[in-house]
């Protein structure tokens, strides 16, 4: 896939995967990396970024005698998530239309286009 593309999701599969719950940071690159093959150096910027655009909370706990960071959803951060998904939905339309399985999208007016 073209890295251009792969960057452009990074923040939907983020935001997706802290969607399912809290979520370590460990935990969270594995299932990035596991989906779109970036590198975990590519992931905590967008953590940050992330959390800075107000759409995650950070806390630590304790696990096996470490200390995690885990990251949790806000009220900013599920809006987010509801417009990376409706973005994402057309994006599958438009995929679907250029894998010959779908229609394209009706124009924004709803008229017919020009010829």
């Amino acid at each position: 896939m073209d890295p251009q593309l792969k960057k452009g999701l990074l923040d939907a599969c983020v935001l997706a995967v802290v969607g399912e719950g809290d979520t370590y940071g460990y935990e969270l690159t594995q299932k990035t990396v596991s989906l779109l093959g970036v590198s975990e150096s590519s992931l905590y910027p967008v953590l940050r970024r992330l959390e800075q655009q107000g759409c995650f909370e950070t806390y630590n706990a304790e696990y096996g005698g470490r200390l995690r960071r885990y990251y949790r959803m806000t009220a900013r951060g599920r809006e987010r998530l509801a417009q990376a998904r409706a973005d994402m939905a057309e994006l599958a339309h438009i995929v679907e239309f250029i894998m010959g399985k779908g229609q394209p999208l009706p124009l924004p007016d709803g008229g017919e286009k020009d010829e």
